[in-house]
């Protein structure tokens, strides 16, 4: 996982964000609930995050896990390309839906699938990244698109900083089920000062990452426990946030990269995004040779029916 590398890499969530008290949801949502509410997505446990429920909390009281040699992000090389010159590909739009558009009736476009499901699967076959990991990065665009619109937060970015932080909910062998949820959770390695990791002590009491004497990033997108209680949120509209739920993480992601008004289509913007998410310009060209990738990949997709 992410802090075993050796590179700052858990100075992705600064320690501002560690400390700070969960924030109640926004007010004068009554806009952003009809339009998020319209966002269902035809998977079978997945729907959007409606009615504006960002911060709610689920304990899933893993057991700390043991040490593991795998590490995702030490398998992607990093992009030739220099901090700040350019943000990545745009991918294909998200279900053929324009902005606010509800993805499974989305037929004013002449090409492109109807549903997300179907987006997901068609982004599958062309990427490698699981489908059902594609629908939560892509629910994830499409809540951000209505609540923030000028943040253009893409489903790539989101599926770059997956594949590094946990292989798409598959870190050490770990199946991402129908749910959302990886088949066992996904603790990271003990904060404890030890080399290539930053001290971190306990922020929640073992909640999240089963460990009472210091913090662990925990679920698919590696949040911290301090963390996860500012930016919980309900990316699959079950009332609840938990970080193991790929749906939530993602939408938390989207919403953590898209803090200040940042654009995250811009070059400046992007880079600012990711490396507020961590520290280290290795992880972010990581990330942009994956986003990259997969956007270019997908576009193919926009031509099937």
């Amino acid at each position: 996982m992410r802090k075993r590398t050796g590179k700052t890499e858990d100075d992705r969530i600064d320690t501002v964000d560690q400390a700070a008290p969960a924030v109640p949801a926004p007010a004068s949502r009554s806009a952003g609930i009809a339009v998020l509410t319209r966002l269902i997505v035809v998977v079978a446990v997945l729907a959007v995050a409606g009615g504006g429920v960002w911060l709610v909390t689920r304990a899933s009281a893993p057991e700390a896990s043991p040490l593991t040699t795998e590490i995702p992000a030490l398998q992607v090389k990093p992009a030739d390309v220099r901090p700040g010159s350019v943000a990545p590909a745009g991918g294909a739009v998200v279900g053929g839906a324009e902005q606010q558009t509800t993805p499974q009736q989305a037929h004013s476009r002449s090409t492109g699938p109807a549903t997300l499901s179907q987006w997901a699967s068609q982004v599958a076959a062309v990427t490698s990244v699981p489908a059902r990991a594609l629908a939560a990065y892509g629910n994830a665009e499409l809540a951000m698109r209505a609540d923030q619109p000028k943040c253009k937060i893409s489903w790539a970015t989101l599926a770059g900083i997956g594949r590094i932080e946990s292989n798409h909910g598959q870190y050490a062998g770990a199946q991402l089920g129908a749910d959302g949820r990886p088949s066992k959770p996904i603790v990271g390695v003990p904060l404890d000062g030890s080399a290539g990791v930053q001290a971190i002590g306990d922020t929640d009491g073992g909640r999240y990452d089963g460990d009472a004497g210091v913090d662990r990033a925990v679920g698919p997108m590696q949040f911290i426990p301090g963390t996860w209680r500012k930016w919980a949120s309900d990316g699959n509209g079950d009332g609840l946030g938990d970080p193991q739920q790929i749906d939530d993480a993602a939408l938390a992601a989207a919403r953590y990269l898209c803090a200040g008004g940042r654009d995250m289509a811009s070059p400046s913007g992007w880079w600012a995004g990711i490396l507020s998410y961590n520290n280290s310009t290795e992880y972010a060209q990581k990330v942009f040779g994956l986003a990259d990738g997969y956007a270019k990949a997908a576009q193919s997709v926009r031509n099937q029916g």
